[in-house]
């Protein structure tokens, strides 16, 4: 771990009560092996293109026993697994191999798998996830631009007319479409789901928030408050690292309560981004840290962020 900071017991101790259940609405497994290849994790390691920089830790195995290591002590009853961004020829044998895992332990409850959605295949291809009884929705990560000053205009960015068609196919198979762009894409992306058909849109990482400066925050906060204005996107409170600063607890509370200002305790879930969140934080922290962040909120919101909003949103089958 990079950084382990505010671990100091009596704090966490002193820190509000968890839940009796959480459902994680974010993580990721991953084996490494001679039959799978993860290009980030197995080829060339490039720390100056990972938004962490030293990422040497996550070049292990991670899969269902080293999870509930690190989240030990934590109520986790249901997961969501997001893709790892597992070689793209590889998808359909990540979502499979999910699946067998699944049915050993008791996560993943849900997957998100990745399409390329503006593929002139795509139909196939999420039809061939689809047919896989977990999979809920689809991460297809538009083009982005490496900084706010920047402004791409190609194919698969933002305002790439495909996207309404692509969503619409989403849709058409009832799954959603888990959204990752920095916080100055935001506002581009609200513009580009006004004219997009009825897809249910899961923000991932809370809209990114790098630039913690009063300016950086304000371009968030209108962001964040553009997607909020559409009824059918929610967002997952999640990942609150930033590139070589240790975690700041009370700065990290202010955005998750900043966050469901915005959208609501009703469109809001907890998600853990592990392990890629545990080169900044451990998961007992992380927990504390939202525990916190919540502790004026009614029993109802709380639980809804911590399990309830996730369970529906990824429709999961709590009898299973």
């Amino acid at each position: 771990m990079c950084s382990q900071a505010v671990t100091d017991l009596d704090a966490l101790n002193a820190a509000p009560a968890l839940p009796a259940a959480i459902v994680d609405a974010h993580h990721h497994l991953w084996r490494l092996d001679a039959s799978t290849h993860y290009p980030w994790l197995q080829d060339q390691y490039e720390p100056a293109r990972f938004m962490f920089g030293d990422y040497a830790a996550l070049c292990r195995n991670f899969e269902v026993d080293d999870y509930l290591r690190a989240a030990e002590g934590a109520p986790v009853v249901a997961s969501v697994h997001v893709e790892a961004e597992r070689s793209r020829a590889q998808s359909l044998a990540e979502t499979r191999w999910l699946h067998e895992v699944a049915s050993r332990h008791p996560i993943p409850s849900a997957v998100v798998a990745w399409v390329d959605l503006l593929a002139v295949d795509a139909a196939e291809r999420i039809a061939e996830h689809a047919a896989y009884p977990l999979v809920r929705g689809v991460r297809f990560k538009p083009r982005t631009s490496a900084t706010p000053n920047e402004r791409l205009h190609c194919p698969g960015t933002l305002d790439d007319r495909r996207w309404p068609r692509a969503l619409e196919r989403l849709a058409e198979r009832g799954l959603n479409w888990d959204l990752r762009v920095p916080f100055w894409h935001l506002e581009e992306a609200a513009a580009m789901l006004a004219d997009a058909p009825a897809v249910d849109v899961v923000l991932e990482h809370t809209g990114l928030p790098w630039n913690r400066s009063d300016a950086g925050l304000a371009c968030w906060r209108r962001g964040m408050e553009a997607l909020a204005a559409n009824p059918r996107v929610s967002v997952k409170l999640s990942e609150f690292g930033l590139r070589e600063r240790a975690w700041n607890d009370t700065e990290n509370q202010q955005i998750i309560r900043d966050a469901i200002a915005i959208f609501g305790w009703q469109r809001c879930m907890f998600a853990s981004n592990f392990p890629v969140a545990g080169l900044r934080v451990t998961y007992q922290v992380l927990l504390q840290t939202f525990a916190a962040a919540m502790a004026d909120m009614d029993d109802a919101a709380r639980r809804a962020i911590w399990h309830d909003n996730a369970i529906r949103l990824y429709r999961i089958d709590t009898n299973s």
